[in-house]
């Protein structure tokens, strides 16, 4: 499998886990829709911080 999950980034460097097995990512003006493997969706008012695809990581910072 190659889904990652979508972890906020808080302040201190703290992850906070917010989607697991994101199959899709949409931005949008209001944030980030994301899409798991399963046609579970989920909108983080939020931005791409970092993508580490090896690790199966998103890293997202609010907005």
């Amino acid at each position: 499998m190659c889904e990652a999950n979508a972890y906020l980034l808080k302040e201190g460097g703290e992850e906070e886990l917010v989607f697991e097995n994101v199959d899709r990512i949409v931005p949008g003006e209001d944030g980030i829709l994301m899409e798991d493997i399963f046609g579970k969706r989920k909108i983080v008012r939020a931005r791409i911080k970092e993508m580490a695809l090896v690790d199966h990581k998103i890293f997202l910072e609010a907005i």
